[in-house]
C-alpha cells in the first residue's frame, strides 16, 4: 500500500510539471507566432 501511495504521488508530481512545462510552452510559442 505504501509502494502504491509513492507511485501514485510520483505519477500525479510528473504529470503536473508535465502539463505546465506543456502550457508555458504553448503559452510562448504562440504568443512568438502572435508578434510575427
Amino acid at each position: 500500500m505504501f509502494l502504491d501511495n509513492v507511485v501514485l504521488a510520483g505519477v500525479v508530481t510528473v504529470g503536473l510539471m508535465v502539463a505546465f512545462l506543456g502550457g508555458f510552452g504553448y503559452f510562448i510559442w504562440r504568443d512568438a507566432h502572435k508578434k510575427r
